[in-house]
């Protein structure tokens, strides 16, 4: 699959919220102390299996738009993710019921403006939670330096599992693989941003860190029991 003109944009946050949220098996993840969560807004393209192209029922492009923090489990860092928002319907169900991932309806746009920038709006509208509306105008900045490990922006950015419940709370882990990330600098213009209220998550009244990347090609396995 392939993941274009996608924003990182990190808040530090209290870390109970977060602890609370995860099942037996995974570690918080912490940077000098203090746990983080993204909001990363992006357009997923080519998902499908390796060996079966993309058919024309399939759901192979839509807009996506994930909350997530991040964790450890046998000591390799991972993602959790409290909801990856999406406009296809039929990648909403697939995945919830093939991955137990807490994918969920959105109502979504994503629009380049003549002077480069990408307008995004998504609003959550799935049935059982609550809603959330991220708006934001967002834009690449300069090329940034590969992140060398034991830096924040490697960190925040260079994980290689993610992590998921069943609804009997089984852990699910499944490996993800892709080239470190082309980060560049990144500008944005935050106009609403509720999507992490939903999960007991109060983003701080603080600018957020913000990362840019514009295209990365990502394979992933299936999940397994932990």
């Amino acid at each position: 699959m392939r993941w274009r003109d996608l924003l990182f944009a990190h808040w530090p946050v209290a870390a109970g919220p977060l602890h609370a949220a995860l099942p037996a098996g995974l570690e918080l993840d912490t940077w000098e102390g203090e746990a983080w969560v993204g909001v990363v807004p992006f357009r997923m393209e080519r998902t499908a299996p390796r060996w079966v192209p993309p058919l024309p029922c399939s759901p192979s492009r839509f807009l996506e738009l994930n909350v997530r923090t991040y964790v450890r489990h046998r000591g390799r860092a991972g993602v959790w993710f409290f909801s990856l928002d999406a406009n296809s319907p039929l990648a909403v169900r697939l995945a919830r019921w093939s991955f137990h991932l807490p994918y969920h309806h959105a109502r979504m746009t994503m629009a380049a403006t003549s002077d480069g920038a990408i307008d995004y709006r998504s609003e959550r509208r799935h049935r059982g939670i609550g809603g959330g509306v991220f708006e934001a105008r967002y834009r690449a900045g300069e090329v940034l330096r590969l992140q060398a490990p034991g830096t924040f922006g490697h960190w925040l950015t260079e994980r290689y599992f993610l992590a998921t419940a069943t609804p009997r709370g089984e852990l699910r882990v499944g490996e993800i693989h892709h080239a470190p990330w082309p980060l560049h600098a990144a500008e944005a213009e935050i106009g609403r941003c509720t999507v992490a209220e939903a999960f007991g998550i109060a983003l701080p009244d603080l600018p957020p860190v913000l990362h840019f990347a514009p295209t990365l090609d990502v394979v992933a396995w299936l999940l397994q029991r932990a």
